[in-house]
């Protein structure tokens, strides 16, 4: 037998190999229709994908570690190093998950949709291998992450909000009143004044106070922006990062 025949050799059925590629292609789409359902840069087709090519690779790499074994059992030498197949998926994602990754007002968008990318190439590599069970499991907990923990666990970043007004006295009252309706905490307020003129060329200050804000677990900064800009007297409000 020679050393050709060994790399073809391969303990694995035809039917196991078509499980394995179905499975994989099962995960890749149950996480990918999560990630389409949120209208996410990278979704049902791409996750599925992922994890059938990274699936492949590890059946690949799975197949010539047999043909390794077998080779060596029958005296053959085979300079293999385990694992360096899957490893080139996993870093080769890391080029994909970047395309999903991008800027806009100084926010930064698709991290969790990378995250999800390297996690379905990594499913797929675990059922490349035959740990069905295993992949199951992580694909049920990365399905939580995505879908429920968001919605359990509620956190508040700290962020400024920005509000540019005119009437100082009348205004100020509203917010602070407004504030300590719903229970907002004011850890700072940063303001600078401004003048400006109006049609009638008469001139007024225009107030800016940026505010340092605690949340309640009720309160979100969408709530705070809504009821802030139906106040006449305030031109501008808005969101900061901290």
């Amino acid at each position: 037998m020679n050393f050709i025949d060994f790399l073809k050799y391969k303990d694995l059925t035809d039917t196991e190999l078509l499980i394995r590629v179905m499975f994989s292609l099962l995960i890749g789409f149950v996480i990918g229709l999560e990630r389409e359902y949120k209208n996410r840069p990278a979704g049902m087709r791409t996750h599925v994908l992922v994890c059938l090519g990274a699936s492949t690779i590890a059946l690949l790499e799975s197949s010539l570690v047999r043909a390794s074994v077998t080779a060596a059992s029958h005296g053959l030498e085979l300079s293999l190093s385990l694992g360096r197949m899957s490893a080139q998926v996993i870093s080769g994602i890391g080029f994909l998950g970047a395309g999903t990754i991008f800027m806009a007002q100084k926010k930064v968008s698709g991290l969790t949709t990378a995250a999800s990318l390297w996690n379905v190439a990594c499913l797929g590599i675990l059922i490349g291998f035959g740990y069905y069970w295993l992949a199951s499991c992580i694909a049920v907990l990365v399905i939580v992450v995505l879908q429920v923990l968001g919605r359990v666990i509620h956190i508040n970043a700290v962020k400024h909000v920005e509000v540019k007004f005119i009437n100082r006295a009348e205004t100020l009252k509203f917010i602070n009143e407004y504030f300590a309706a719903i229970g907002v905490e004011v850890l700072d307020v940063d303001f600078h004044i401004e003048v400006m003129k109006d049609i009638e060329m008469s001139a007024k200050n225009l107030y800016t106070n940026i505010y340092t804000l605690h949340l309640p677990g009720n309160v979100s900064y969408t709530d705070i922006v809504a009821r802030l800009s139906e106040n006449q007297n305030i031109h501008v409000v808005r969101t900061r990062n901290a």
